[in-house]
């Protein structure tokens, strides 16, 4: 079986102080976290900026500093989000995709609307077509954030009309509410329904991050774990960090027999160059 890609979801856009003291804020604290999930066997780091006060931040300034900072530390590839969730209304919809400039391995791409709990989360064929575009021309990889089935014809309609190429890289989020829910039967209709040469990785939010990492990672997928998804270890505990997340996953990796990928292999499985 192919090796693991650990992914660790350090921080996410809205993920409070008050849920989990550990998760980091400012571009140091990311850095640190970023490392320490590297040391832990992570090979992606999936990161949102925030401003000083925890809110989320479109700063591209925020997002080079935390780049440049990671980079200093170690080769764990950079997934930026590019999401416009938490974009403030004044702001063009490009804001939320800035930070392009700073050629991070791996661009989070979102072709698909949802309802994100409360709040619509409102992603048109247009605002696709032209994140793909820049995406491509820094040369990151797409992953392809699909929240129910719908998402995946939009990507494969995408991939049709040239947007994207290549295999594609999916990541299935299960379990937000009003998206698909966090069962083994939605994750095996997913990976039934993208194309045979894809990547794909799975998160479970909230209590079902861990079995939603176990179902990934014998089915032969890739795993994503951290603070974004899930401020606990176990029932009524709270993670200690992130790398702690990760760590429980390298564990059971090799438990299950699936060696855990390095940076440079995971590049090399998602066809990065």
């Amino acid at each position: 079986m192919q090796k693991l890609i650990i992914i660790a979801a350090i921080n996410g856009g809205i993920t409070s102080r008050q849920k989990n003291p550990a998760v980091p804020f400012s571009p140091e604290e990311i850095a640190q976290a970023a490392y320490d999930c590297w040391n832990a066997g992570a090979s992606v780091a999936h990161i949102h900026a925030r401003n000083p006060d925890g809110t989320p931040s479109y700063d591209a300034e925020i997002y080079g500093e935390i780049v440049h900072r990671i980079r200093e530390r170690c080769d764990i590839l950079i997934n930026l989000s590019t999401s416009g969730l938490n974009l403030p209304p004044h702001l063009e919809k490009k804001e939320a995709w800035n930070h392009l400039q700073f050629r991070p391995d791996i661009a989070s791409f979102n072709c698909g609307s949802v309802n994100h709990g409360s709040k619509p989360f409102i992603n048109p064929p247009e605002l696709a077509r032209a994140l793909a575009l820049d995406i491509r021309e820094y040369h990151a990889k797409p992953e392809i954030e699909v929240y129910h089935q719908g998402i995946i014809g939009e990507a494969l309609k995408l991939q049709e009309d040239g947007y994207l190429t290549g295999p594609l890289c999916f990541s299935f989020a299960m379990g937000i509410q009003g998206g698909a829910a966090a069962t083994c039967k939605n994750l095996l209709h997913f990976v039934e329904s993208i194309p045979q040469d894809s990547v794909w990785s799975a998160l479970g939010i909230g209590k079902h991050q861990l079995a939603i990492n176990l179902h990934t990672m014998l089915l032969g997928g890739h795993v994503r774990t951290g603070l974004e998804d899930n401020v606990y270890y176990r029932y009524g505990e709270l993670a200690r960090d992130n790398a702690q997340l990760v760590e429980r996953l390298a564990r059971l990796a090799g438990e299950v027999g699936r060696d855990v990928a390095s940076p440079a292999e995971a590049k090399q499985i998602l066809g990065i160059r």
